[in-house]
C-alpha cells in the first residue's frame, strides 16, 4: 500500500505537470522534459530517454534558478539504494541476470521496475540469440522469451493492486503485447499514457498497436501537450500524411522548429507519400544539422536508390560505415548501394546482416524480400516479406511485395488478395490500383479491372500506364469510342508533362487512333494519327499504308464524314500544321467510374 501512494503522488505531480495540451509555457515544458529523460535513464529506458533529452535540447536553455530539482528520496528508495547502484552498473554492461539477481526483494518503485526490466531483457536476449542463428524458414512463435509468463503473473498482480506506476504499466503493456494479447495491451498503455503522460515509449508502443484511424476515436488518451506528438507520429504511420504535416508544422511553429526529431519525421512522411524531391531536400538539411545521425538514414538511401544517385549513396554508406559499420540502419544502407550496383548477393548479405542485429527490423526484412525477387528466388522473397508483415502488418511495401512475387509463380488469386492489402494500406497509391487491374483482367473480372484502371488515373497515376491499360481493355470489349477516348487522354497527358518517355505505347496510341478515325471516315483526324505514327519505328510502315489508302479514297471522291460523333480531338500542337482540327465535346465517361 506504501508503493502505491508513492507511486501514486508521484504520478499524480506528473500529471499535473503536463495537463493541458497548449505549448503557451515551453520553459515549464522544458523541465518536464529534463525531469522524465533522468527517470528514463535511471530506469534504463535509454531510448524514451534520448527522445526526451533530444526535444528538450530544440527549446532555449533554463537559467540556474529554474532548473528541475533532483527528484526526492522515499525511505524505500535510500533502503534499496546500495542494491539499486550495483544493479544498474550490471544493467548498463548488458548483464541482465546479474542485475536481477541483486535487485530480488526491492521494494522502493524505481528498483522494483529495473529488476522485473532486466528478467524481460534477459529473456529477449537470449530469444534473439536464438533467431540469429536461423534466420531460414521461421515459423512465428517457434523461439519464444521464457520469461514473459512469470512476468505477466507477476505485474498482473501489482496492477490489479494499484502497485504499478506509469513505467510499470509500460512494461506490463510491453508484456502483454509480446504475448499477443493486444487488446489488454491497448488498455494498459493507454492507462501508463494517463498515470505518466510525459513517457515517450508508451505512446510509442500505442501507435505499433493502433491499425486504422476509427481505433484511434475509441481511445481515451490524456489531454496533454504529447498527445499532439503522438497524433502527429500515428497519422505518419497510418498514411494519412496531410493531417501528419499539419500536425508537424503547428509543433514547429509552437516552439520545436530546431527538433531534428520532428524534422526527420517531416521528411519520412514526404517519403511516405512519394515527394521524393522534398524529402532529399530535408534529409540534406537534417545531415548538416546532425551529422553523425544514423536513424532514418535507411529512409535516406531508399530515396537516393530510387532516384538512382549512386555517388551519394556511396558517400552515405562510406561516411555511416565510418561512424558504426554495426548499426542496421547502416548494414541497410550497405545493402542499397550493392543493390543499385545490381549485386544483389552482396546486397542480401548486408540486409541478413543487419537482421542479425535487430532480427525485429522492418525494413531489412522488406529490402530483403526485393532482393530475392532480383535474384528470382521466390520461396525466400515469400518468406522475408511474411516476416515483414510479422513485425508490422502496417508495411504495405511487404504485401505489394507478396503479390509481385505471386504473380511471378502465376497464382493470380493470391496475387488478388496480397495487392487488395496493399491498396487498403494506401488508397491513393496508383501503383497498387494497376497491379489490382492487372489481377483482375488475369481472372477475367474485365469490369473490376476497368473500375481499377481508372481510378488510378483519378488518383495520379505515377508510372503513366492505366489509360493505356484501359484503353487495351476498351478494345478487347469492342468498346471503340471509349478506347479512343483513353487514347487521347493518354497522349495529351504525355506530351503535357514534356517527359521523354518509352515509344512503344505512344506508337500504339497513335496507331489505334488513326485506325479508329480511318473507320469513322474522318480522313483528315485519321492521317494526322497516320503521320504521328511514321515518326515511330514500329508503326511507320503502318502509317504509310494508312496515308496512302486515305490518299486513294480521296481521289475516289470519298467526302470526310460527319455524321460521326468523334472524341474531342489531339491538341493543335499534336496535329500536324496543315491539318484542320475538329473540336467535339468530350465523351461521358461515367459509365466505367467506379
Amino acid at each position: 500500500a506504501v508503493i502505491g501512494r508513492a507511486g501514486a503522488m508521484a504520478a499524480a505531480a506528473m500529471v499535473a505537470a503536463a495537463g493541458g495540451s497548449d505549448f503557451s509555457d515551453l520553459r515549464e515544458i522544458k523541465k518536464q522534459l529534463l525531469n522524465v529523460a533522468e527517470r528514463s535513464r535511471e530506469r534504463g529506458l535509454q531510448h524514451s530517454g534520448k527522445w526526451a533529452a533530444e526535444l528538450a535540447f530544440a527549446l532555449e536553455p533554463l537559467p540556474l534558478s529554474e532548473l528541475p530539482p533532483p527528484p526526492v528520496l522515499t525511505e524505500e528508495d535510500a533502503r534499496d539504494l546500495d542494491a539499486y547502484t550495483l544493479a544498474k552498473s550490471y544493467f548498463d554492461l548488458k548483464e541482465y541476470d546479474r542485475a536481477a539477481y541483486f535487485l530480488r526483494g526491492c521494494k522502493s518503485q524505481k528498483a522494483y521496475f529495473l529488476y522485473m526490466y532486466s528478467r524481460y531483457l534477459s529473456g529477449e536476449k537470449k530469444k534473439d540469440d536464438e533467431t540469429v542463428d536461423s534466420l531460414g524458414p521461421l515459423e512465428k512463435g517457434q523461439v519464444k522469451n521464457e520469461a514473459l509468463r512469470e512476468l505477466r503473473v507477476e505485474l498482473s498482480k501489482k496492477h490489479k493492486a494499484q502497485e504499478l506506476d506509469g513505467f510499470g504499466l509500460y512494461l506490463y503493456g510491453v508484456v502483454l503485447r509480446k504475448l499477443d494479447l493486444v487488446k489488454e495491451a491497448i488498455d494498459v498503455f493507454v492507462e501508463a499514457a494517463h498515470v505518466l503522460p510525459l513517457h515517450w515509449g508508451a505512446w510509442l508502443e500505442l501507435c505499433n498497436l493502433i491499425t486504422d484511424k476509427e481505433m484511434l476515436k475509441f481511445l481515451s488518451l490524456p489531454d496533454t501537450w504529447m498527445k499532439e506528438f503522438f497524433l502527429a507520429h500515428i497519422y505518419t504511420e497510418l498514411q494519412l500524411i496531410e493531417e501528419a504535416l499539419q500536425k508537424y508544422q503547428s509543433l514547429i511553429d509552437a516552439g520545436f522548429s530546431k527538433s531534428t526529431y520532428i524534422i526527420s519525421q517531416i521528411a519520412v512522411a514526404y517519403h511516405n507519400i512519394r515527394d521524393i524531391d522534398k524529402a532529399l531536400s530535408i534529409f540534406n538539411e537534417l545531415r548538416k544539422q546532425d551529422p553523425y545521425r544514423i536513424e532514418n538514414m535507411d529512409t535516406f538511401s531508399n530515396l537516393l536508390y530510387v532516384r538512382s544517385m549512386k555517388p551519394e549513396l556511396s558517400y552515405l554508406a562510406h561516411n555511416l560505415c565510418e561512424i558504426d559499420k554495426y548499426r542496421v540502419e547502416t548494414c541497410c544502407v550497405i545493402g542499397n548501394y550493392y543493390s543499385l550496383r545490381s549485386q544483389h548477393e552482396k546486397a542480401a548479405l548486408y540486409f541478413q546482416r543487419a537482421l542479425k542485429l535487430n532480427p525485429r527490423y522492418l525494413g531489412a526484412w522488406t529490402l530483403m524480400g526485393h532482393e530475392y525477387m532480383e535474384m528470382k528466388n521466390t520461396s525466400a522473397a515469400i518468406q522475408a516479406y511474411r516476416h515483414a508483415i510479422e513485425v508490422n502488418k502496417r508495411d504495405y511495401r511487404a504485401w505489394y511485395g507478396l503479390g509481385q512475387t505471386y504473380e511471378i509463380l502465376k497464382m493470380p488469386f493470391y496475387c488478388l488478395y496480397y495487392y487488395r492489402r496493399a491498396h487498403q494500406l494506401r488508397p491513393n497509391d496508383s501503383r497498387m490500383l494497376v497491379a489490382l487491374g492487372e489481377c483482375y483482367e488475369k481472372l477475367n473480372q474485365l469490369v473490376e479491372a476497368k473500375k481499377c484502371y481508372w481510378r488510378a488515373y483519378a488518383v495520379g497515376d505515377v508510372e503513366k500506364m492505366a489509360l493505356v491499360k484501359l484503353a487495351k481493355l476498351h478494345e478487347q470489349l469492342n468498346e471503340s469510342e471509349q478506347a479512343a477516348q483513353c487514347y487521347i487522354k493518354y497522349i495529351q497527358d504525355i506530351y503535357s508533362c514534356g517527359e521523354v518517355v518509352e515509344h512503344l505505347e505512344v506508337s500504339t496510341a497513335f496507331r489505334y487512333l488513326a485506325q479508329y478515325y480511318f473507320k469513322c471516315k474522318l480522313w483528315d483526324e485519321a492521317s494526322a494519327c497516320a503521320q504521328k505514327c511514321c515518326a515511330f519505328n514500329d508503326t511507320r510502315e503502318e502509317g504509310k499504308a494508312l496515308l496512302r489508302q486515305i490518299l486513294q479514297l480521296r481521289n475516289q471522291g470519298e467526302t470526310s464524314s460527319t455524321d460521326v460523333a468523334a472524341p474531342f480531338f489531339l491538341p493543335a500542337s499534336l496535329s500536324a500544321n496543315n491539318t484542320p482540327t475538329r473540336r467535339v465535346s468530350p465523351l461521358n465517361l461515367s459509365s466505367v467510374t467506379p
